[in-house]
């Protein structure tokens, strides 16, 4: 009988249904690295059980130095894990009892795995939002010294990935700070909605015992505790929260990274990367991949995944707790550990990379990039409405294509043949030098605008 099922089970399974089950239940293969969170969390719990007189102190002492010695032997790596204990609030408990005895049981008085996991996670998604913040203000400030550099470093703006208008370097390095800086506004946002305490929760409905929710709660740093026990075992809004807030941060890490790939190509030639962010071909030598910017483009799939797979998890739950939302930590633990990496990684790489200064000023100057500046002119100078403008400026791109050439190449005479009131003066708007100069509304590119901001933005980071 055994046989046969393990047949019909598979071979990887060689105590048939009983071992698959395992499998499926247990947690502790990935939320283990919950352990810091989980001690934090008893410790805690511990300590306020004392306080209320629902354990005795010496018992609450034992469990405190029990609980020390076991996040030793889990940094240390010395902590026998078990998959038969299913995850890591058991592993921790039946390790507690080896240690101290008797008082390790009267740890879980007034408390539910519901409530622990959850104040567990929680706490460890708060941890994720503070890395994130002081990952992307590392990344600012690479971005920051980059647009310093190139505050009037003329390139080529772009819509379509069409050459549009003239911009400076360091107004497009200040796009991505100012994109960053909203993703920090919503990590801090979730942050702070995420601060309140399940803790005390229990299974779903409270607890008799005369417990201290607010004490709990402040013992771990969060705000107060949630008003409503069902919604605290239930509620993962705040991995959620922190997933979407982490694939809009990904989607803009990605947007970046496809221009470092597009910026660094033979026909582009704008930046190069460093080597330390770049790799060779195995048989065309000339090659200098960027493959750091490649893999930070394909990494972000994980990270828009794992809020789609959560999402999905939690869509069709009633309250309150289900086994369904064990599967809440892994794509959530997969999609942190990507974000960081990719913004260290991205980091990285624009601090290190170079722009190539007169590749960028001679693709800025192609393209008819300065023919908004010529309309401008015409309108500001002679008077004409804009349409009028855009028209005669379209005439004057269209004869500079048929001459191959662009416009500050065109005679006065060829541009009066257009419209007869255009003077000698025009040709000071059609310098590309001249065009990012002009832009000195809020918000422009000017570099007169570019060092105002930096000089904001360094006090402000610090």
């Amino acid at each position: 009988m055994t046989k046969s099922a393990n047949t019909m089970w598979g071979g990887r399974f060689a105590a048939g249904p009983d071992a698959i089950m395992e499998a499926i239940n247990a947690s502790i293969g990935y939320d283990r690295r919950l352990a810091p969170q989980d001690i934090a969390g008893s410790r805690a719990h511990a300590a306020m059980l004392a306080a209320t007189g629902i354990i005795t102190d010496k018992d609450a002492e034992a469990i405190r130095e029990g609980l020390l010695t076991v996040l030793s032997e889990i940094e240390t790596g010395d902590f026998p894990f078990s998959t038969a204990l299913e995850d890591i609030h058991m592993n921790v408990e039946a390790r507690l009892k080896e240690i101290v005895g008797e008082p390790a049981g009267r740890l879980h008085t007034a408390r539910s795995r519901n409530d622990q996991v959850a104040v567990d996670f929680r706490l460890w998604v708060r941890d994720q939002c503070d890395q994130a913040d002081e990952a992307l203000a590392a990344l600012q400030k690479a971005l920051l010294g980059q647009a310093e550099a190139g505050a009037d470093w003329v390139m080529p703006g772009f819509t379509h990935l069409q050459t549009a208008q003239p911009v400076t370097w360091g107004h497009h390095m200040l796009a991505y700070v100012e994109m960053f800086a909203r993703d920090r506004s919503r990590f801090a946002d979730a942050r702070a909605r995420m601060n309140t305490s399940p803790l005390g929760a229990a299974a779903l409905a409270g607890t008799s015992f005369p417990i201290d929710r607010e004490m709990t709660a402040k013992a771990l740093d969060f705000d107060r505790p949630m008003a409503n026990s069902l919604d605290a075992v239930s509620d993962r809004d705040f991995a959620l929260e922190f997933l979407s807030s982490a694939s809009i941060c990904a989607m803009h890490l990605s947007r970046l990274a496809e221009e470092l790939v597009i910026w660094s190509s033979a026909q582009f030639r704008f930046v190069k990367m460093s080597d330390k962010w770049s790799t060779g071909s195995s048989i065309m030598p000339q090659k200098r991949n960027p493959d750091a910017a490649e893999l930070i483009r394909a990494k972000i799939g994980r990270i828009f995944g794992a809020n789609v797979a959560l999402m999905t998890v939690m869509k069709g739950l009633p309250l309150t707790y289900s086994k369904d939302m064990q599967e809440d930590k892994e794509q959530t633990f997969d999609a942190a550990d990507n974000l960081m990496l990719a913004l260290a990684a991205m980091t990285g790489m624009v601090a290190d990379m170079s722009a190539q200064v007169e590749n960028l000023k001679a693709a800025a100057s192609s393209g008819f990039s300065t023919a908004t500046d010529l309309a401008d002119w015409l309108v500001r100078e002679l008077g004409l409405p804009f349409r009028d403008a855009h028209h005669v400026t379209g005439s004057l791109v269209a004869m500079a294509e048929d001459k191959g050439c662009d416009l500050p190449d065109l005679s006065l005479a060829d541009m009066q043949s257009v419209h007869a009131g255009i003077r000698e003066d025009v040709f000071n708007v059609l310098g590309v030098e001249n065009s990012v100069a002009s832009r000195t509304s809020f918000g422009g590119t000017s570099p007169e605008n570019v060092r105002a901001q930096v000089a904001q933005w360094k006090e402000v980071l610090g």
